[in-house]
């Protein structure tokens, strides 16, 4: 008998707790965590200084367990669900995700320094604010604030002796107070003021961490694919005699009209695009002409466009990358944007031709 009642007491326990989603606010890192306390974990602990960070509060609030301001109570490591901290830096960031702690950083911060390699998806997510913690899926939010009696120790709970709730929160009070009201604005303005400069301090961080992260892993593999490309297509000639060859369309409208066509050819515009062979040639030969008065000003215009059909075509997987678009939508992308090409090029050297010759 003292077993099933055991075993039912633990089952009331959990059912006490409800299950939490915390997903990366903008400019984060993670792909969010899945939050379920359990009688044996059930402390969020709240390492920001100031008090309980609103981000624990409703972490606490969503799921039943309890937040505890790690800077004033001491709190082991194997009853700790989460851990909520405010760095951007490379200090706090991987001290929890180290111990296997769920991880809750409220800056923008990503794996730096020496404890990156602890810093994985599955126990860190930063970026977060209230509006990110939301009740998972099938659960149901609370209405109200834990129970009175949420911040006595639990049976599995009592491996340390924790205070009240209320006693711990007035504690934390006259600790930040300092023991009167002017102390205790003076404080307050203090950590604001604090935690508004790192806030700004970290997302320069941040800002910069990404941007050369950035460099490295897209801009510079394709400044290397733009020079390898520019460099086969000029070694082989291939651009070369394709604007030898289109040089008489550039002399009539409708050869203009063609020679739109020409370019946006998907097959041929990503080839044309590195160097802008077509368009140099062309471009000068043009330019040539009608300094020398063999054409009239009024060509320079729908030739601009005619001879640019193809610019671009070479950068658009890449641009859909920096974009952070989804492979799919990369493949689908690519040739969607090649093919109308073939139909925005000749209406581009159109409408050139018609406010060029029919508007002046």
């Amino acid at each position: 008998m003292s077993e099933k009642t055991n075993a039912a007491q633990h089952s009331d326990e959990n059912a006490d707790y409800r299950s939490v989603t915390v997903e990366r606010g903008g400019g984060g890192w993670g792909k969010g965590l899945h939050l379920t306390p359990t009688p044996e974990k059930n402390i969020v602990l709240s390492v920001t200084g100031g008090g309980i960070h609103p981000v624990a509060a409703r972490i606490a609030e969503l799921t039943g367990a309890e937040a505890v301001d790690g800077f004033t109570t001491s709190v082991p490591d194997e009853s700790v669900l989460a851990a909520v901290i405010n760095c951007g830096g490379t200090a706090r960031i991987g001290v929890y995700p180290r111990k296997k702690i769920a991880t809750v950083d409220v800056y923008p911060g990503e794996p730096s320094g020496p404890l990156a390699q602890f810093i994985t998806e599955d126990l860190f997510v930063s970026a977060v604010g209230v509006g990110q913690v939301r009740p998972a899926e099938g659960e149901q939010a609370s209405g109200g604030l834990p129970p009175a009696d949420a911040g006595q120790p639990t049976a599995a709970s009592t491996t340390f002796a924790r205070p009240p709730a209320k006693e711990r929160l007035e504690q934390t009070a006259q600790t930040m107070g300092g023991g009167s009201k002017i102390g205790g604005a003076f404080s307050r303005f203090v950590v604001s003021f604090g935690s508004a400069i790192g806030y700004f301090i970290n997302t320069l961080l941040s800002a910069g961490r990404q941007a050369v992260t950035l460099t490295i892993q897209t801009i510079l593999p394709f400044m290397v694919y733009v020079s390898l490309l520019i460099g086969i297509v000029t070694y082989t000639g291939i651009s070369e005699w394709i604007a030898r060859g289109v040089q008489p369309l550039a002399s009539n409208p409708l050869g203009l009209i063609l020679l739109g066509f020409i370019t946006a050819i998907p097959l041929l515009s990503p080839i044309l695009g590195p160097g802008a062979a077509i368009a140099q040639v062309v471009g000068v030969l043009m330019g040539t002409q009608i300094a020398q008065g063999a054409l009239p000003v009024q060509y320079a215009l729908p030739t601009l466009f005619a001879i640019n059909g193809q610019v671009g075509c070479d950068f658009v997987p890449v641009g859909l990358s920096l974009g952070e678009a989804k492979p799919e939508t990369v493949a689908v992308g690519t040739p969607a944007v090649l093919f109308s090409r073939m139909i925005t090029s000749p209406l581009a050297v159109l409408i050139a031709w018609a406010a060029s010759f029919l508007l002046v």
